[in-house]
């Protein structure tokens, strides 16, 4: 029987002061995995998704919340103008 791998899961402040002890406190990648008892590579990635969230290339998760919210919210606003422009033209031939 198989079983499903389950990966830990790590909060967010861990996560960004993981990378400061790297960029900030001046450690190594190894040195701070280790300390912190993670694999290098993890560090290595959230280091790198943090330097491409500085640079703007990457959306934090409240901007990621946003923009779904504006999609939702125009999506909604062009159904409403459709609506609207076939009522006028409904009314528009009535009136004729």
């Amino acid at each position: 029987m198989t079983q499903k791998r389950s990966y830990k899961q790590y909060p967010k402040e861990f996560k960004e002061e993981a990378v400061a002890l790297v960029l900030e406190q001046g450690y190594s990648v190894p040195e701070a995995a280790k300390s912190l008892d993670i694999a290098a590579n993890m560090l290595y990635r959230w280091k790198e998704l943090h330097e491409q969230q500085i640079q703007g290339k990457v959306l934090v998760e409240d901007e990621r919340e946003e923009l779904k919210r504006l999609r939702k919210e125009n999506k909604e606003l062009r159904m409403e103008k459709e609506i609207l422009k076939k009522a006028s033209a409904f009314f528009a031939k009535e009136m004729k």
